[in-house]
């Protein structure tokens, strides 16, 4: 896609509440969500680039790899992470080969891709079978790919401390989302001060409009490492 930044510069930007994405410099760019004029001062962008999804109550089918978000762009700067929207870990052989010939084809393109990103709802409870499949994951990437992921701020209250300890080495940041659907999670700082305690590497995700109150602590726990805005339609 030629011209990719002047197209987002002629875009309208909406006026938002709370979360300024004007103070932030890293973005989600999901499908379906118009680019806005703020992504020209983007240092690192998600962009959705398809979903893994479950078609078992459809006869004859299993799981099912979907496109999603805009075709491949020419970004010249920044750290672009490529993102899957999974609702299932059961991935088939199909699954890797399209989602790492598609990685491939935007580094192909001469976008500065670093890695990809995991965005799937993994309950605290389960977070044993989610490491397995996450360092199955890591065995796939090339080298110098990174591997990000969402995470919920549970984890920090309610996870199995051994379950943390095996994504240590497989994953590359947290992204600890603290909204869900348009808004913010109410009690969110409830649970930001037990963060650090992951020893992972995490990001803040915040919804763009959204309530944020920054916690002074937080800039100098040892493992944050910024902030992701979730953009949206006004």
């Amino acid at each position: 896609m030629r011209g990719f930044w002047l197209s987002l510069l002629l875009l309208a930007s909406p006026v938002f509440g709370a979360v300024d994405a004007h103070d932030y410099d890293a973005f989600w760019l999901w499908s379906g969500v118009a680019p806005q004029p703020v992504l020209k001062q983007a240092k690192t962008l998600y962009i959705l680039q398809g979903q893994i999804n479950s078609t078992r109550r459809q006869p004859g089918r299993g799981v099912q790899f979907i496109a999603q978000g805009m075709s491949v762009p020419r970004i010249r700067q920044g750290e672009v992470w490529v993102v899957y929207r999974a609702h299932t870990l059961r991935w088939p052989a199909s699954v890797y080969t399209q989602l790492l010939g598609q990685v491939q084809r935007w580094r192909a393109a001469g976008n500065p891709v670093i890695g990809i990103q995991i965005d799937f709802d993994a309950r605290t409870h389960y977070l044993h079978e989610y490491a397995d499949f996450l360092k199955d994951l890591r065995r796939r990437l090339p080298r110098d790919l990174c591997l990000s992921i969402t995470g919920l701020m549970d984890w920090s209250s309610n996870a199995d401390p051994e379950a943390i300890a095996q994504l240590k080495g497989v994953v590359d940041e947290v992204v600890v989302q603290t909204y869900q659907g348009r808004h913010s999670i109410p009690d969110y700082a409830a649970y930001l001060p037990r963060m650090n305690r992951l020893g992972l590497p995490f990001k803040i995700g915040l919804i763009q409009g959204g309530e944020w109150q920054a916690p002074h602590y937080l800039k100098s726990a040892e493992w944050f490492r910024g902030y992701v805005v979730f953009l949206q339609n006004p």
